[in-house]
């Protein structure tokens, strides 16, 4: 049986949304909730589009806020299929942020959201394979390969320094940090 294939630019999705003051949060910036909200909205979009099927969350990567988006701003967040497995996808997001008042762009963050497709009865549902057109498209799928081999070792090595690690032993760590132990530690060994 033939692979299906789907490239890479057939899923391409494009959300964009003026940020208004119902968005903002305390510290009069956009809420960051908000922005997650709309990554996952076009990480959806992206993700159903390429594999023709309902498709879920299962992880996000990479949520770190560059810069801040402020009200008035207008919020672009492009999607790309990056990687797929057999029902998976890694969703590629780069946001960014447009003054028009200034005439500034900002780049606020990437992020990589992992999604799997569903069938009708919402089991796990084989997704296309992707066709790389260009050599942007093929450094994607390769990062998004070295990026699931350093969360496998990242997921073992944290694993097993929880293992070793004993309160006994190791408190020597809490030094210099901003804690205190409030009660009193017995040793029961």
């Amino acid at each position: 049986m033939e692979e299906n294939y789907k490239p890479v630019s057939y899923s391409q999705t494009t959300l964009t949304e003026l940020m208004i003051p119902a968005y903002a949060n305390f510290g009069g910036k956009i809420h960051g909730g908000i922005l997650l909200s709309l990554m996952d909205k076009v990480a959806y979009a992206c993700a159903s589009k390429h594999a023709g099927n309902y498709c879920v969350t299962v992880s996000v990567e990479n949520v770190d806020f560059l810069q801040p988006v402020e009200v008035g701003e207008m919020v672009s967040m492009f999607a790309t299929v990056n990687y797929v497995g057999k029902s998976s996808l890694v969703i590629g997001i780069k946001v960014i942020a447009e003054d028009f008042k200034q005439g500034s762009v900002k780049h606020t963050n990437t992020s990589y959201f992992t999604m799997v497709a569903k069938d009708d009865s919402g089991k796990p549902t084989k997704v296309p394979a992707l066709l790389l057109e260009n050599n942007e498209d093929i450094r994607h799928f390769m990062e998004a390969i070295k990026r699931k081999e350093l969360k496998e070792t990242y997921k073992i090595e944290l694993n097993n320094a929880k293992t070793i690690l004993k309160v006994e032993t190791e408190k020597h760590i809490l030094e210099g940090e901003r804690c205190k132990i409030g009660f009193y530690y017995k040793n029961n060994k």
